[in-house]
């Protein structure tokens, strides 16, 4: 089926979005305009000011509208504890549990060698002068990035950065989820739950 041009061309600006595929763009697209006017304009308005009004923040690299953003000017976090992450969204995660009262550095990705996408890329120099001004306030780094390939290549250039730094370095536990059953785990997470085992 043929659509107008400019139904094609929001088809089309809605297919470079992720996990959007070419059937979800086209029923995204006639959602929207079939929804009328005030849904496109408000979601014109959002763009917008989403594109005007949001930055990474100059300290943590976060996403905020005001700089700094409010988790690096809250006096109750913990200013000794920097949880490193590697999208936005992780930090957004991570507030939800609501068990972390440190503060964050947010890198720009992982490392990736396969993608042509290395530290310079991720923002590795800025963690490393963060961690190195901090006059001895940092005194940990949790590395909490992703257990695949390029979580791994990225916390252990990381760790490599950092500890000579006189900080420690520490990285999420990883295992059995809550509830799981031993049997049904893959092997991956077996032997990263018995190497990570705790006296109880």
């Amino acid at each position: 089926m043929s659509f107008p041009e400019p139904v094609t061309k929001l088809i089309e600006e809605l297919r470079k979005l992720p996990g959007v595929g070419p059937k979800s763009a086209q029923r995204l697209a006639l959602h929207l305009i079939l929804s009328g006017r005030p849904a496109i304009d408000g979601l014109v308005s959002s763009l917008i000011a989403v594109r005007d009004r949001i930055k990474r923040c100059s300290i943590c690299g976060n996403l905020t509208d005001t700089d700094p953003c409010p988790l690096c000017k809250d006096p109750r976090r913990d200013g000794s504890v920097l949880c490193v992450v590697a999208s936005p969204q992780d930090v957004a995660a991570i507030e939800r549990s609501g068990g972390f009262k440190g503060l964050y550095h947010v890198l720009r990705g992982p490392i990736s060698p396969m993608e042509g996408v290395g530290p310079e890329d991720v923002g590795v120099a800025e963690l490393v002068h963060r961690v190195k001004h901090s006059n001895g306030r940092i005194k940990e780094v949790i590395l909490a990035l992703n257990p695949d390939v390029e979580g791994e290549a990225t916390a252990l250039y990381l760790s490599k950065e950092i500890k000579p730094l006189g900080v420690t370095v520490t990285r999420l536990a990883r295992g059995l989820p809550q509830g799981a059953e031993i049997d049904y785990q893959d092997d991956v997470t077996l032997i990263r739950a018995l190497e990570g085992r705790r006296e109880v």
